[in-house]
């Protein structure tokens, strides 16, 4: 089994290519939702956060409203490590419990985990491939904003957050630029596959 990471800055094209890696059989992990899950209510995780940010980020119904835990963290650098903290240990065990049932009932998959933070996180050392999504910081700009509702100040603040996208392009293998049109992303992926395919057939071999 292949082990592929996609990352890239925030809006820069990870959730389109990872469709059209999973539209040609690639396994998607997607570490977002994973971590979504166990920020759920009954999750170890779920306990710990309201206890370092406080119930004020319960909603009505009692689950950790994201948009308010987002407005915290983009603001403060030592927040963010916090949620960082309790949540990058446990999105990792479950991505390896997720990698280990593939690769024994699937010895030639391509699995991918979408993950903006892979590189921040430290993970990408332990993947045979690192694929980056690159465009434009203005494009950033824009599809965050149209994304999220975000007014351009905060959008600036959540892109300034993450690691510089030169620095994640110095980790990768393979780059898709996503500036363009969606056929020209699309025939960038095709040739990534036939790529990652050669190389998780050779990896199922030994």
């Amino acid at each position: 089994m292949l082990k592929v990471g996609l990352t890239g800055g925030i809006a820069s094209g990870k959730t389109t290519v990872a469709k059209m890696l999973a539209a040609r059989g690639c396994r998607i992990l997607d570490a977002d939702r994973i971590a979504h899950q166990l920020m759920a209510p009954g999750q170890p995780a779920y306990e710990e956060i309201i206890r370092a940010f406080g119930r004020g980020i319960l909603d009505a119904r009692g689950a950790i409203d994201r948009k308010r835990l987002g407005e915290i963290i983009f603001a403060d650098a030592a927040r963010r490590a916090e949620l960082n903290r309790i949540l990058h240990p446990r999105v990792i065990a479950e991505i390896e419990k997720e990698f280990a049932r593939l690769a024994a009932a699937e010895p030639e998959a391509i699995a991918v985990v979408e993950a903006a933070l892979l590189v921040e996180a430290g993970y990408h050392p332990q993947l045979d491939k690192l694929v980056v999504t690159v465009c434009s910081r203005e494009q950033q700009l824009e599809r965050l904003m149209k994304m999220t509702g975000l007014a351009r100040a905060p959008a600036e603040q959540r892109l300034a957050a993450q690691l510089p996208l030169e620095e994640k392009r110095c980790h990768a293998d393979y780059e898709i630029d996503c500036s363009g049109a969606l056929a020209d992303t699309e025939r960038q992926v095709e040739k990534l596959v036939e790529e990652l395919r050669r190389l998780a057939r050779g990896a199922a071999k030994g």
